[in-house]
């Protein structure tokens, strides 16, 4: 969920996060995290240099102004750059995406210049952000199947709230996760796996702000629980990125 509007510290509310009860143990994750990672979060208003920026809309040839703020909750040009790279890399067919914004116009950029007919899906809780996502991409000659969906309870062993997204195909090939964001709890974004074993053999999921300590949990959890894949923590950029590849 990455707007090209000025940066603010929190992201949207959402009706949905009311719906969530969370208990005592909930309580307790939600404030020791928030407490032991807001100098984290205050290195994370930066988004990348003005330089980095420039460098991958020039690679995307998409005009100067194109992403005019990043940071905070917002995607960095680090995950940005990975995201090109793993496109022109791998070619993919599919892409499904988690919480929609700057990571689907650069998503969508590279798959136009890759030229391979690649499909992108994004899902994003929030109606007015997902219009005005779509109007954003059509501004740049681009568009993408953006959803916007309900957030419900999350389903399997993580708490929180997760996209009402509905069946999905086989065979993805990319999966980024950016939502919801993890005010709802911090190991929210864990339940992506419950769309694990729609990725194809030698499919990637990107995991942002790969850095913070509920991602940094849900990692360990993501690797005991499918062994077929390779997880690591990338450190670069100011949020880090979980990488995962499913073996062939």
């Amino acid at each position: 969920m990455t707007s090209r509007e000025s940066t603010q510290f929190l992201p949207l509310a959402h009706g949905d996060e009311a719906d969530f009860q969370r208990s005592a143990r909930d309580w307790a994750i939600q404030l020791g995290i928030g407490a032991i990672q807001w100098p984290w979060l205050l290195r994370s208003l930066r988004g990348g240099s003005k330089a980095e920026k420039r460098r991958l809309l020039e690679r995307l040839e998409l005009p100067h102004d194109a992403l005019p703020n990043l940071g905070s909750w917002k995607a960095d040009t680090s995950l940005l750059h990975k995201i090109a790279d793993r496109i022109f890399e791998a070619k993919p067919k599919l892409i499904v995406e988690f919480g929609a914004g700057a990571s689907t116009l650069i998503a969508a950029r590279a798959l136009e210049l890759v030229g391979e007919g690649g499909q992108l899906i994004s899902f994003d809780q929030h109606g007015g952000f997902v219009e005005a996502t779509r109007q954003w991409l059509a501004e740049n000659g681009l568009s993408s199947d953006l959803r916007c969906v309900p957030l419900v309870e999350a389903p399997g062993q993580f708490r929180g709230l997760w996209y009402d997204h509905g069946p999905l195909p086989d065979g993805i090939d990319l999966m980024l996760i950016d939502g919801p964001c993890w005010t709802i709890h911090p190991f929210t974004r864990g339940s992506a796996e419950q769309v694990f074993d729609k990725i194809a053999p030698g499919g990637m999921v990107m995991l942002d702000d790969g850095a913070r300590p509920g991602e940094r949990v849900i990692r360990r959890r993501w690797a005991k629980a499918w062994p077929d894949f390779d997880f690591r923590l990338v450190s670069d950029g100011t949020k880090g990125t979980v990488v995962g590849i499913k073996r062939s």
